[in-house]
């Protein structure tokens, strides 16, 4: 299995630094996902990771189990671009048979393949078709499918669900996880966070070529949004004041008589929460609010442009 150490990277074009000073592994076998709004760095940092341009600073490392290799074998990954690169005056077979010989698949495995992933994709109608004339959403699947062909140990994707309508999207995630309990490592950027949401293992997210937040969905949720809160909801009528009194809530916001949204204090446990409230009445219900990750993205971009934009005071070396 094939894993990737990325080291202090950077990269400028011209007088734009796209990429500043970025750290993360992709372990092997799992699905990393970079976030971030168009122009983040999204598809700078992978056109280095496959080699089409070269960092300015930092390190790449590339691991094939366990052992440090000089860079990704062609063979072994399969790379969608964020300009996609078929040819829209041939057919679907003719397409994928050419990327199955680059690919170094011979004509009887190129057949196989092709016979496991047409189907998949519902494409078997569409064999003798041009490009050009199939819609953006097959367009995409074709492109997926010769990413794929060549069974790679590493799959780079950028934007791969683009272009395909909600049914397709699942359809492809569910491909993406059986690839990932097959030991394939991935590694896509994306603009659908619900879809992310279910399927990363960790994330970063960018902003102007800079992290914003890096880990597990709950390591990333945790990072933007510190603060937690818990919805109650009683049998009977409650009061704010006496939730006031427990010492583990923070804020209290009143929904009914009986359903409130309470702040958790630093410090406090979910524990000592529980206790306090049953203690005042009996719970029909309780859980923690938990913010969706597009919510947390709007709000954590918004305020990293914010303080992008806010002046530097120069002799205390603090934001002024």
């Amino acid at each position: 299995m094939i894993g990737i150490e990325v080291n202090q990277v950077e990269k400028t074009y011209s007088t734009v630094k796209a990429v500043h000073s970025l750290s993360f592994t992709v372990e092997p076998g799992k699905i990393f996902a970079l976030l971030g709004p168009n122009g983040a760095g999204k598809s700078s940092l992978i056109r280095m990771l496959v080699g089409l341009t070269m960092a300015d600073a930092g390190e790449i490392r590339i691991f094939s189990n366990g052992q440090q290799i000089p860079k990704i074998p062609e063979t072994s990954f399969g790379y969608l671009p964020e300009d996609r690169g078929l040819y829209l005056d041939k057919t679907v077979t003719e397409n994928l048979s050419y990327i199955g010989t680059l690919r170094g698949l011979s004509k009887e495995q190129i057949r196989e393949q092709l016979a496991i992933w047409l189907p998949r994709f519902d494409l078997m109608d569409k064999v003798k078709d041009n490009l050009s004339k199939l819609s953006k959403g097959n367009q995409q699947k074709v492109q997926l499918i010769s990413c794929l062909i060549h069974r790679p140990q590493l799959l780079i994707l950028d934007e791969p669900f683009s272009g395909l309508d909600p049914i397709n999207q699942e359809h492809v995630l569910s491909i993406l996880n059986e690839l990932k309990q097959s030991g394939t490592t991935i590694l896509l950027s994306a603009h659908q966070m619900a879809l992310v949401e279910r399927l990363a293992d960790a994330m970063l997210l960018l902003n102007k070529g800079q992290q914003v937040a890096l880990g597990s969905l709950n390591e990333v949720i945790t990072q933007l949004s510190p603060e937690k809160f818990y919805q109650l909801s009683f049998v009977d009528e409650m009061t704010s004041d006496a939730l006031a009194a427990c010492l583990a809530v923070k804020s209290i916001e009143s929904k009914t008589s009986t359903q409130f949204i309470v702040q958790l204090h630093e410090g406090a446990s979910v524990n000592q929460l529980l206790q306090q409230v049953m203690a005042l009445g009996e719970l029909i219900d309780f859980g923690r609010i938990q913010p969706s990750l597009h919510d947390l993205y709007l709000t954590a971009v918004q305020a990293h442009n914010v303080q992008q934009t806010m002046p530097v005071n120069k002799n205390e070396g603090e934001v002024a």
